[in-house]
């Protein structure tokens, strides 16, 4: 009896839709598993490892059907091409799949997509792998060999050996073809850390305290996260340990104005959110009564560019349940002459290359170029342009991104202090765990590296604003 669906097809149509047609990987697995959610936990897993395995080793499988194939890689048809690196994957990397079976199966979906003619040759070319594998050399060259063997492009190497050691480089290439668990922030303004703990293990779910913040954890053993108990009553959010740094970073006291100017989907400024409402939960003197500042209730406001993220901010917020924050959908690098100086903090995590989420995003590797960077770089100056803008005298601006590219990073910053010299680093050493002090840089920002560090690729920088500031606005 044929199966109705076949994962393997499935499989077949998310790379063909990654590769050919430029659709990020983890949205379009996303929306697979959940169109396929009634598919057994290990079908839907094998799914899964395959999309994300294949595209994670792309350029190494490439390396080795050029070994085997007279037609190379770049020359084949699009279909046949995705078949063919899909099989290699489950050849080098998937053991419990017997080679006969990664073969045949090959053959049978190349032939049910129309290429009966090419049978032979996808049988030709993947016995010929299975058999010869194992044997295949990698180039001598240092920067060539490690591009091959983790499946990251020259130029990306060739970027970061100008900051980093090879041996930094390695560790973190290593890191992003490690298997992680999902990490998670306790929402604190709806439970404790203790008994989400509980709740969690109560449900199957193996939750370990990450080692940077005690109200983190990272999970794993669970099915369907939807299906969870805990992250349906919104006792939690999916979000990286770099990530709620930023919110340790900027440090909001009672009754602060908050202003996130690329929130979507909502984590970062949720997080201040939920600092704030604690804060001024607990804030006022023994009798209970609070200062003039600590009266005006704090609020955040969360920013994005199209309807379709803002709606992502919003649902976030409705499942939280926090009363002080809104979304708004703005244009971040148009100037907003309303919010002048109306920010205590500014949140600025900008768009960026991606380079230290590549473990997560594998194909961000693939859409990144060096045109793209120098775009992206003058469209983060243009946002922290106009940013600046909002800041109160006095006040804080929050810079982050999720790449490891010092170009996106402290030469960004460097250009903004000079720019606006009205600004200068905050020391964060006292905002961040003892693990992570020696990293800080320049007293106020912090280059976390994966492999390095227990996070993903991530970069923050604090800059205060001083209090006798005249308001510069050179956007």
């Amino acid at each position: 009896m044929t199966k109705p669906v076949n994962e393997r097809e499935i499989v077949l149509e998310v790379l063909l839709e990654i590769t050919e047609k430029g659709q990020f990987s983890h949205i379009i697995l996303r929306d697979v598993l959940w169109k396929y959610q009634y598919l057994e936990k290990r079908e839907r897993a094998f799914i899964t490892r395959v999309t994300e395995g294949t595209l994670e080793h792309m350029i190494e499988i490439d390396y080795i059907l050029d070994r085997f194939s007279k037609v190379k890689v770049k020359k084949m048809k699009p279909v046949i091409r995705a078949i063919l690196r899909s099989a290699v994957y489950q050849l080098k990397y998937m053991d419990s799949v017997p080679d006969s079976a990664v073969c045949n199966e090959a053959v049978k979906l190349a032939a049910r997509k129309g290429f009966s003619g090419l049978k032979g040759y996808v049988n030709g070319v993947l016995r010929s792998v299975a058999r010869g594998i194992d044997s295949v050399q990698y180039p001598k060259e240092k920067m060539e060999e490690l591009s091959v063997r983790y499946s990251c492009p020259e130029w990306v190497l060739d970027l970061w050996s100008g900051s980093y050691d090879i041996e930094v480089i390695e560790m973190m290439l290593r890191d992003f073809q490690k298997e992680k668990p999902v990490t998670i922030r306790c929402c604190l303004n709806r439970t404790t850390p203790d008994e989400l703990k509980k709740r969690l293990e109560a449900e199957g779910v193996k939750a370990e305290i990450h080692p940077y913040l005690p109200y983190a954890f990272q999970i794993s053993g669970y099915d369907h996260l939807n299906d969870l108990e805990t992250f349906q009553d919104g006792l939690f959010v999916v979000q990286d340990i770099s990530s709620m740094l930023v919110a340790e970073i900027a440090a909001p006291s009672a009754g602060a104005q908050v202003l996130d100017v690329c929130a979507a989907p909502g984590g970062k400024a949720l997080h201040v959110a939920e600092k704030l409402f604690l804060a001024e939960d607990v804030c006022g003197d023994e009798t209970g009564s609070k200062t003039e500042d600590q009266m005006a209730a704090g609020h955040v406001e969360a920013r994005d560019l199209t309807e379709l993220k803002v709606d992502l901010i919003r649902e976030n917020i409705e499942r939280t349940g926090l009363p002080n924050i809104t979304a708004v959908c703005r244009d971040a690098s148009v100037p907003d002459e309303t919010a002048a100086e109306s920010a205590d903090i500014v949140i600025a995590d900008l768009p960026c290359s991606g380079l230290g989420v590549i473990g997560k995003k594998p194909d961000l590797r693939y859409k990144a170029s060096p045109d793209g960077i120098d775009s992206l770089v003058r469209l983060q100056r243009q946002i922290l342009s106009c940013a600046q803008d909002y800041v109160k005298p006095g006040g804080t601006l929050v810079y982050s991104t999720c790449t490891v590219n010092p170009a996106e990073n402290m030469d960004n910053v460097h250009w903004f202090m000079e720019q606006y010299p009205e600004f200068t680093l905050d020391d964060i050493r006292g905002k961040v765990c003892p693990e992570l002090r020696d990293s800080v840089m320049e007293n106020g920002c912090i280059q976390l590296l994966p492999g390095v560090h227990k996070s993903d690729g991530f970069f923050i920088a604090r800059l205060v604003r001083k209090i006798e500031s005249g308001g510069s606005r050179n956007i």
